[in-house]
């Protein structure tokens, strides 16, 4: 990803530490939401490789690596996805996450390798659809923020029973994703942790 070194530093730092969260989570719970803690720590961590900024670049075969490993993603996010509510999400991402790493290889951006390739990178998005991405992303970060104010503040009373009901849609949640609340039973740490992750992809677009 080109752009500022610091602002590079930074998202790798969040994403890396928002799929270190979703790692633990995946220790317990049911396994529904195991599966959907391992989907999200892949993210996590992919953004955060995707995230180095340009003067670590990675070889020109990295990027054909993401590709592969996010592509596999998708197709297994497929079937779950039919569902609707995050298993779409998840589907969503694992195909950003294949545009982004096809969109700024070297070999699609005409750079050379290492650092010039790296910084070519903006040439290879298609604008449509990197705003269309850029659209839905900012429509699920506000979604989750919306969700996220609700679930902090109706814990004292016992929570409301539509502060973390399944949802359809951007932002939403499945059952999964707040029955066990992750990791020490905080489910609003897992929402912000996909907040954090939403608003990474939606930096990282917007550098295509």
């Amino acid at each position: 990803m080109h752009g500022g070194t610091q602002a590079g530093w930074l998202l790798m730092a969040l994403c890396a530490a928002s799929g270190a969260y979703c790692l633990l989570r995946a220790r317990t719970g049911t396994r529904q939401e195991r599966r959907t803690a391992r989907s999200e720590a892949l993210m996590g961590f992919g953004m955060a490789a995707m995230a180095v900024p340009a003067v670590l670049s990675p070889p020109d075969w990295a990027w054909a690596v993401y590709a592969a490993l996010f592509g596999a993603a998708a197709v297994r996010a497929l079937r779950p996805a039919l569902r609707g509510g995050h298993h779409l999400h998840h589907l969503v991402g694992s195909l950003a996450m294949v545009y982004m790493a096809v969109a700024m290889a070297p070999a699609m951006t005409g750079g050379g390798g290492g650092h010039a390739g790296h910084g070519a990178a903006g040439a290879g998005g298609i604008p449509l659809l990197t705003g269309a991405l850029l659209v839905y992303y900012v429509c699920y970060v506000l979604g989750s923020a919306g969700r996220l104010l609700p679930v902090t503040a109706a814990a004292p009373t016992g929570g409301a029973p539509g502060s973390g009901a399944p949802g359809a849609g951007l932002g939403g949640h499945d059952a999964e994703g707040f029955r066990g609340g992750g990791a020490h039973g905080r489910p609003e740490i897992a929402t912000a942790c996909r907040l954090t992750m939403g608003i990474g992809m939606f930096a990282m677009l917007l550098t295509l």
